[in-house]
């Protein structure tokens, strides 16, 4: 079976108040975009104009004004600020007021939205069973009624989601690396990932452990829908298009220079200390409509079916509205 190419917006929450963003997200649908993902951050990673609206709201409002667009986190963590069970019943409430439009992307988490509440920030293993068994938890209250739970971090008791959607909401799982990966292959409907890194990681771990993941549960490639955040920025000239990344120079830094930061002032200083050709490294620059579309490509060569573009400009509405036009239609004649 041949799995539809999708084509979403990432709708960026770091840097755009909620209703400005709002309003980015019916335009995506109005232009042509499949789906649109917004990400659920407490702080930004930039203190000086940064922007942290909470997803859950947001998701509902959007929903209200929009009819075709799928929703969905990219990512959500389910394991520290929110016990698992509020994320069932959010999540459950949205697919019944939006059926078969809602998207549960979870993810493992960082340090800047737990670790200023005052909350502890485990090391990698344990941030990874948590996710396990949060998404365990979520799954038993969508399907079970009075749910008795005992698990290593969390637990309930005679728990029933009363308002749940006919149509099941995906989860789709987060993944940097090969065990979360390889649990996406597992249990997920579908694994989302970011693009700009060493290409070896795609196609030397990523990859084959989604493979791996699928096969062990015995399910096919088509099962696990591939989502890979697209970071783009097209522009008439490339000084405007390598500027306009200067925002999202934190998606730079290494794991190593983000470990454990917690403050976006901190975290801003030390994205501030890059060159400009570094905060530009994630993102696919150009200033050539086919030129930009043969990069992108190269993701859907990899395999991915479900392409979610991030472009770091102020102006919004013109990358859309560009976008829709002129790259949208060239992927869709070129994957059709």
């Amino acid at each position: 079976m041949t799995v539809p190419l999708r084509l979403g917006y990432k709708a960026s929450a770091e840097q755009f108040s909620p209703d400005r963003l709002a309003d980015f997200a019916v335009l995506a649908e109005e232009v042509g975009f499949d789906s649109v993902f917004i990400s659920d951050h407490f702080q930004p990673w930039m203190h000086e104009g940064g922007h942290a609206p909470a997803a859950l709201p947001w998701l509902g409002a959007v929903g209200s004004r929009t009819s075709r667009v799928l929703l969905g986190t990219s990512v959500l963590t389910p394991t520290f600020r929110y016990h698992p069970a509020v994320v069932a019943q959010a999540f459950a409430t949205l697919g019944v007021m939006f059926p078969g439009r809602v998207i549960l992307g979870v993810g493992t988490g960082e340090a800047l939205n737990e670790v200023t509440l005052g909350l502890d920030w485990p090391d990698p293993p344990e941030r990874f069973q948590r996710l396990k068994e949060a998404i365990t938890l979520i799954e038993k209250l969508w399907t079970g009624e009075r749910v008795t739970y005992e698990g290593n971090f969390w637990s309930v008791s005679d728990a029933t989601v009363y308002d749940r959607p006919t149509t099941p909401v995906p989860i789709y799982i987060g993944a940097a690396g090969p065990a979360a990966t390889r649990l996406a292959g597992r249990i997920a409907d579908g694994f989302i990932t970011t693009s700009g890194k060493d290409p070896k990681l795609y196609t030397d771990t990523l990859l084959p452990a989604l493979a791996e993941g699928i096969e062990k549960a015995g399910r096919s490639s088509d099962d696990v829908d591939t989502l890979i955040e697209v970071k783009v920025s097209y522009a008439a000239d490339r000084e405007t298009a390598l500027e306009k990344t200067r925002f999202w120079a934190p998606l730079a830094l290494s794991a190593e220079e983000k470990m454990g930061i917690h403050d976006p002032i901190e975290m801003q200083r030390r994205a501030a200390e890059l060159p400009i050709e570094r905060a530009a490294s994630r993102f696919i620059v150009s200033t050539d409509p086919d030129e930009h579309v043969e990069q992108i490509a190269r993701y859907v060569d990899l395999g991915f079916r479900h392409l979610v573009f991030h472009d770091p400009g102020e102006d919004q509405e013109q990358f859309l509205r560009t976008y829709g036009e002129e790259i949208l239609p060239r992927l869709r004649a070129r994957f059709a």
